[in-house]
Formats: C-alpha cells, sequence, structure tokens
C-alpha cells in the first residue's frame, strides 16, 4: 500500500504527462527498497484502478485520461474519427485475401456459401499504442481487387468511397463485453482474459443492401465510446 501510494504522489505530482513511461521494475525495488513482488503487486492494483497500463516488454506508462469515440454510432469508421481529431493513427495489417464466408456472415449478409468476401484484419493502434483489433469483410463483388490495394497507411472507407464510390448509409451494431484470448491480448499487448468491447456490425449502401460485416475488439480503459440517440422528430 505505501509503494502504491508513492507511485500515485509521483504520477500526479512530478509532472508525468500521460503515455510517459514510469521507471522499471528494478529501479523501483531500489528505489523503494523493496522486493519485485511488492512492486508488481503495487502496479498491479493502479493498473486495475486505470491509473497506468503496462506493454509487454516495454513497462509500465502512465493512462492519462480516456478518449471519447463515437464511431460505434456512426459510419465514419474508428481511423476515420481519430484522424479528424489530428490524432496518429497506424495500421498493422494481419490479413488482407479473398475469402469464403463464415457461417455468421453468410446469415448477415444474407448471402449463399459460395459468394466470396474480402477479409481485411488489421491492429489500429493511437499514437502508437495499440487500442483496437477489427476484423472486417465486404461482398468481393461490390470492392473487386480490394484485396491487392495497399492499406497499411490507409482508411479503409476513405479508400473505399475514392476507388469504387461507396459509402454506407446505415450499419446495426451489437456490443458485449468479453474476455481476450491468448492471440487477441498478444496483439493488442495486454495480458490474457483482459476485459475488451466487442462490437459487431453490419453496414449497408442503402436501406435495405447489406454489404459490410466487421467484429472488433476494443480495449475501452485507453478510451471510451460515446453514443448519441436521438428523439423521434
Amino acid at each position: 500500500m505505501q509503494v502504491k501510494q508513492a507511485l500515485t504522489a509521483m504520477i500526479r505530482e512530478t509532472g508525468l504527462s500521460e503515455h510517459d513511461r514510469l521507471p522499471s521494475e528494478a529501479e523501483l525495488c531500489r528505489h523503494f527498497g523493496v522486493s519485485r513482488t511488492v512492486v508488481r503487486e503495487a502496479l498491479a492494483q493502479l493498473v486495475n484502478e486505470g491509473m497506468i497500463y503496462r506493454l509487454q516488454g516495454k513497462g509500465a506508462f502512465v493512462h492519462g485520461y480516456r478518449e471519447e469515440q463515437s464511431f460505434a454510432a456512426s459510419t465514419v469508421g474508428f481511423s476515420g474519427e481519430l484522424e479528424e481529431k489530428r490524432r496518429s493513427v497506424t495500421r498493422r495489417v494481419l490479413r488482407q485475401e479473398l475469402i469464403a464466408p463464415t457461417p455468421r456472415m453468410q446469415r448477415f449478409l444474407q448471402i449463399g456459401p459460395d459468394e466470396r468476401v474480402v477479409a481485411v484484419d488489421r491492429v489500429m493502434s493511437v499514437e502508437g499504442v495499440p487500442r483496437a483489433i477489427v476484423r472486417w469483410a465486404m461482398l468481393e463483388r461490390v470492392v473487386p481487387g480490394l484485396d491487392s490495394l495497399p492499406l497499411h497507411n490507409r482508411s479503409l472507407y476513405d479508400t473505399i468511397s475514392r476507388q469504387y464510390g461507396i459509402r454506407l448509409v446505415r450499419a446495426e451494431r451489437w456490443i458485449e463485453a468479453v474476455s481476450l484470448s491468448r492471440t487477441d491480448a498478444g496483439l493488442l499487448a495486454v495480458r490474457q482474459g483482459k476485459s475488451a468491447l466487442c462490437v459487431e456490425s453490419v453496414g449497408s449502401s442503402d436501406l435495405h443492401t447489406a454489404i459490410e460485416y466487421y467484429t472488433a475488439l476494443f480495449l475501452t480503459d485507453r478510451s471510451r465510446l460515446r453514443i448519441v440517440v436521438s428523439g423521434p422528430s
């Protein structure tokens, strides 16, 4: 408890800013004259309270405020909204290929098993910090050739708008809390089992034609989702 209180004072009183790195565990052990077990427990409590976050192999960092994001209630997309706020968004492409639709895609897109979709899986990072995994798919017949376009440094929605003239006008989304698998936790540089929000979405180019399906795993300890609901006019 004393180490935790001292670390809290260090963060609040020494001018550490958002995403500043804390001293290493070894440095904290020497500074406080305690064992590594004590330091790790103090850091774990600060992680649980949302004051710091840890990146595997890199250390502990000041959490700062949680940025609000509204992409779950719009069709602008994860990176599009952040780039409008002049935040640095990087994209790590995990997969970009033509695939047969999964049974869930077939159900939501109302297609048969023989119709192909373009699948694009990416890890989205903000200011170098992983924040979400987006597994996205769109009907291949409306975006032919998308599987071969470079998408590492491009907004997906900007690309399909410019290249194919596609703008989504409607989306249905379902949001639930999940625990991250070992694979997904590794991609986001957090511990296995950490809580995240899973957003499942079906997007349409008009009121009746579904062409897009995706799931996104979203770390809410680094930002929070904002949804605006309007009453009947």
